[in-house]
């Protein structure tokens, strides 16, 4: 993509009502624009990566075995109050009418919607377990919101609902969930740590909240000192496999957060025990049949009677993700994108437009990267040099390739780690050997 003909209208200054790091930098790196209080537009650059993390979300539920389906932004308020918390979910719900004045809500979760679905297709024990999943637009009227899309209104999330015959198949469906939400955020280069939750209006006696560290973060949480040294991908875990021993020794380190962790319990010697702040992104829940007993979900068991099913909600804030990540992945100068969810992997900078010498290598490097699959964000304007580095810094892509009259005099380029700041001069064929392997 050539940055002339992109739309990304950075900032140079930060819009006063930005009162955290990634609210700031997604509105000056062009990310997004406000429509009204906690509601977004996702321009370009921001929607490149909100659907690179919802890819990563999707298919690692996949691998965990949930079927993705699709499920409306607008449901009927008479399967909420069936289940009983039409009148009890409070001022966060935003209730409508349709033109024939039926009662209508726009989704602030989907307990009931997916048990509707699920009691008018499945009978039997015999096909369970079932896991299902969708990724779609939430509303939660917010009475504040604030922080841009880290507290709005309106929210992409993945919400997938386990249903199994038993306590025993809910846990291990339970067990599958939190693996699996572990695998996800470290391919997104964060350390979520599971903590003990409340469960909220959802419900539920099995709750877990995954969190990361950040001192920006909205709450404050305490862990032991060896999660930062967990590395969940290079584990070999089996998804398919008993996961409670896995779970078991994940669990065995302390975390909890200000509403669980008590210092006068704390196991924790005071010297191996990290205070700071967190952000919740994910949230799993074990709700047994909170919502198949008042609908009615239920199979025939392998003794032929009839059951309610026991079910589990798993929540992954994709929207909040991308503010997840800036909070714990930037520096003064902007963004820094773990390569898995960077909108694009190389920045090419021009700083001689104009140059026929400094455009031909320029124009020879994107062709190649183009070919070769790399997404290239080709910074081809005629601005100062000044302004196009630090517009780099802030978007924050992984690698800058930087190509100039002097190096190219020599036959190389700058090549720039943005996480590291570490620079090396490389040639043109080397450059595109490097990042095409």
């Amino acid at each position: 993509m050539r940055l002339s003909n992109y739309l990304i209208p950075t900032l140079r200054d930060t819009p006063k009502e930005a009162q955290i790091v990634s609210h700031r930098y997604m509105l000056r790196a062009g990310m997004i624009q406000q429509a009204s209080a906690g509601i977004y537009s996702w321009l370009p650059m921001g929607y490149r990566v909100l659907r690179k993390i919802e890819q990563i979300v999707r298919e690692e539920q996949d691998a965990a075995g949930a079927q993705e389906v699709l499920m409306p932004t607008i449901q009927s308020a008479d399967l909420w109050r069936e289940s009983g918390r039409y009148d009890d979910y409070g001022k966060e719900m935003l209730r409508i009418q349709d033109r024939h004045e039926r009662d209508m809500l726009y989704g602030p979760t989907n307990e009931e919607l997916i048990t509707d679905i699920f009691r008018t297709h499945v009978k039997s024990y015999r096909a369970l377990p079932l896991n299902l999943y969708h990724i779609q637009w939430k509303f939660r009227d917010e009475v504040r919101p604030r922080f841009g899309i880290m507290r709005g209104r309106e929210f992409l999330m993945k919400d997938a609902y386990s249903f199994d015959v038993d306590y025993e198949g809910a846990v291990r469906a339970y067990n599958k969930m939190f693996v699996a939400y572990l695998k996800t955020y470290a391919r997104m280069g964060l350390r979520a740590i599971p903590m003990a939750a409340d469960s909220g209006p959802i419900g539920g006696d099995m709750s877990h909240e995954f969190v990361i560290l950040a001192e920006t973060g909205e709450s404050e949480v305490y862990c032991h000192k060896d999660w930062l040294e967990v590395d969940v991908l290079s584990q070999d875990i089996d998804i398919n496999g008993d996961l409670q021993p896995v779970v078991d020794s994940f669990l065995s380190r302390y975390a909890a957060t200000d509403e669980k962790h008590d210092p006068a319990t704390c196991p924790v010697p005071e010297g191996d025990l990290i205070a700071t702040r967190g952000i919740e992104v994910g949230h799993i829940f074990y709700f047994g049949t909170k919502y198949s007993e008042p609908l009615n979900a239920r199979v025939t068991g392998p003794d032929g009677k009839d059951v309610p099913v026991h079910s589990g909600s798993y929540g992954v804030g994709v929207s909040r993700l991308v503010g997840g990540i800036i909070e714990a992945s930037h520096d003064d100068r902007g963004i820094i994108w773990p390569e898995s969810v960077a909108p694009f992997l190389v920045g090419l900078v021009n700083i001689k437009v104009g140059d026929d010498a400094c455009t031909g290598v320029c124009e020879d490097l994107y062709r190649g990267f183009n070919n070769a699959g790399v997404e290239c964000l080709y910074d081809d304007r005629d601005e100062r040099t000044g302004a196009k580095l630090a517009d780099m810094d802030l978007i924050g892509l992984p690698w800058q390739v930087i190509v100039g009259p002097r190096g190219v005099k020599n036959g190389v380029v700058e090549v720039k780690n943005r996480r590291t700041g570490e620079t090396e001069e490389m040639s043109p064929e080397a450059v595109l050997s490097r990042f095409s392997g």
